[in-house]
């Protein structure tokens, strides 16, 4: 058994569902199960709608139903999948007029509102795979066993959903039912739609694979897998093979929008390798995660980089050989809500990077009275993911690049999962000193030196 989920690029229209179709009749014999996210740019689209119920009081749902019925007629699907899609526009119309009246959107509200697209989603997609001959089925993850608390927007699924999924997917594949599931949602005890946040429809695939000891998730997007860097920075990032959990999750968090680190904490717990693949090109063999790392690791996996970040320095001598500085420290921060990323400390000082959108007024009121701080904006942090094993050598490279770029290195912190090296930089150098460290640790391949070899049967 596997679990397959396609992003809504992956299902944006009637040609990417087709070409979906023949990647799951090439592995049906693994036994799929399905995940789903929106078709394409669905959600976007439907949050707009509300915004404007909001604003103008004008409920308009035109722009969701032409994709969408202009794919079930370009698929050739029957009357029924209309007649059940209709059903389901005039549920979200209704539910977009209630908004309309009241001129809010309330966190319930926004996570039954955006649900929409996902349901929409395995609709279609279901009803195509039946007209190629596959007894597939959509299901809403609710009725799959999806069942979370009432964290609206961000919701966390509860320990029995891992029972009610597995015995609920195990009787309808004894049917010999391919499961097509939303991602992204579920449902609260009283009912309630959520939505599982960043990752969400990620994370419902690796959940669902957990529950069901699947062999293997595949998640299917629009790229060849984790890219040795941001390919917008770098025209000759090269598909990384394989890359350990601990090491997608650094490259996920800071800054590669490949897979959130969240969704791969089920797979992590139960060791299911993930398998990352692109939709549009198939053939690629994608990028492996999974526990554990080779003897052949090499210097360096990935490198990826995150603009717009604060740096804070604090420092106070008055703290010199008293206990409890760096607790105070944090919990200021920890009391105002505000979130760090990295972190480098000494005796009586400490340098700390945020994102640029927290509101840091509150902390460094409270931290002037006993530490001198100084708040830096305009930074990024430029992140090497490797054999931190071998931190001198990659430490000697970068930083030998830094100096012939000109780059002055402003703070420096190794994490630690000990396979990430993460330093400041200012945020106009980021993207020329990513370029530049890309060709140093993956030089083209007409570049790199070819080893000498001898002729056999001749000494040296």
């Amino acid at each position: 058994m596997i679990v397959m989920k396609f992003g809504g690029s992956s299902v944006a229209g009637a040609g990417r569902i087709r070409s979906v179709g023949e990647i799951i009749v090439s592995q049906i014999k693994r036994r799929p199960i399905l995940v789903l996210s929106a078709m394409g740019d669905t959600t976007d689209h439907i949050l707009e709608a509300a915004d404007t119920a909001i604003k103008k009081g004008f409920v308009s749902i035109e722009k969701i139903e032409e994709v969408h019925l202009k794919t079930i007629a370009e698929l050739g699907l029957g009357k029924a999948l209309q007649k059940e899609m209709k059903n389901l526009f005039w549920e979200l119309g209704s539910l977009l007029t209630g908004i309309s009246l009241t001129r809010e959107l309330t966190g319930r509200t926004r996570d039954y509102l955006v649900s929409f697209g996902e349901r929409m989603s395995v609709r279609i997609t279901a009803a195509y795979l039946r007209s190629i001959k596959l007894e597939a089925r959509a299901i809403d993850a609710w009725d799959a066993g999806f069942v979370s608390d009432s964290s609206f927007g961000s919701a966390e699924l509860r320990g029995e959903s891992s029972v009610r999924i597995s015995s609920f997917l195990y009787s309808v594949i004894a049917e010999g039912i391919l499961p097509v599931i939303t991602g992204f949602i579920a449902k609260d005890e009283n009912g309630n739609i959520t939505t599982l946040g960043r990752g969400g429809s990620d994370l419902s695939a690796t959940v669902i694979a957990a529950a069901c000891k699947a062999e293997e998730v595949q998640i299917w997007k629009d790229v060849d897998g984790i890219l040795t860097a941001d390919p917008k920075l770098v025209g000759d990032a090269r598909p990384v093979e394989r890359v350990t959990y601990d090491e997608a999750a650094e490259l996920a968090y800071f800054g590669a929008q490949v897979l959130h680190p969240r969704a791969m904490q089920p797979c992590m717990k139960t060791g299911i390798p993930v398998l990352v693949k692109n939709s549009y090109n198939p053939q690629a063999p994608g990028t492996r995660i999974e526990a554990g790392s080779d003897k052949n690791t090499p210097l360096i996996r990935a490198l990826t980089s995150k603009t717009n970040v604060i740096l804070v320095d604090i420092a106070s001598t008055r703290m010199l050989g008293q206990p409890g500085f760096l607790a105070e420290v944090f919990r200021e921060f920890a009391s105002k809500g505000v979130s760090i990323d990295m972190v480098a400390t000494s005796e009586v000082s400490v340098s700390l990077t945020l994102d640029a959108d927290q509101e840091l007024g509150p902390v460094k009121k409270e931290l002037a009275g006993y530490a001198g701080i100084e708040i830096k904006t305009g930074r990024a942090i430029v992140t090497i993911i490797g054999d931190v094993r071998r931190s001198s050598e990659i430490l000697r490279q970068a930083f030998g690049v830094c100096e012939e770029a000109g780059v002055q290195v402003q703070m420096i912190a190794q994490g630690a999962s000990k396979v990430n090296i993460s330093f400041i930089v200012n945020d106009g150098e980021a993207p020329e000193l990513v370029k530049r460290l890309h060709r140093s640790f993956f030089p083209p391949e007409e570049e790199t030196p070819k080893k000498k070899t001898r002729s056999k049967g001749k000494t040296p």
